[in-house]
């Protein structure tokens, strides 16, 4: 499966009142990680919006194993964990240099039409982005 791996520059506003990263900036990197994965396969979400779609979340999950802490050097993976045609999950670990987890989780997308949000088959619409997908999820790491 293909993966991408981006670095992550904890910033001190992103952290708590104990130090540790405020768990909802978790949700911010994976997006910045879906991004960039989705620019890997030759696409860009500005692009994909001039189509008339969007690709909101229809569910979360995560899972926090280790705190994150302002200074550490973390980075957020993500990879496809599940694409049916119609709905998309993406699976993220946000890992510390040394590749010990502190956080994982997956994001659940579709794709809708702009002016109704009425789902969208991307395996029909957009057959060029669904064969991406399916190569992503067989390529190897």
């Amino acid at each position: 499966m293909k993966i991408n791996e981006t670095p992550i520059n904890v910033r001190y506003q992103e952290t708590d009142m104990m130090g540790v990263v405020y768990h909802a900036n978790y949700l911010v990197w994976f997006e910045i990680g879906r991004t960039a994965f989705i620019e890997d396969l030759g696409y860009k979400y500005h692009e994909i919006e001039q189509q008339g779609v969007y690709s909101p979340v229809v569910d979360v999950t995560i899972n926090y194993k280790n705190p994150v802490r302002y200074g550490d050097d973390v980075h957020v993976v993500t990879w496809i964990d599940d694409y049916d045609g119609l709905r998309i999950t993406y699976g993220y670990e946000v890992r510390y240099e040394e590749g010990e987890v502190a956080v994982k989780g997956t994001t659940k997308h579709v794709i809708v039409k702009q002016d109704s949000f009425r789902p969208v088959s991307i395996r029909r619409s957009f057959p060029d982005w669904h064969e991406a997908y399916v190569q992503a999820m067989e390529s190897s790491k």
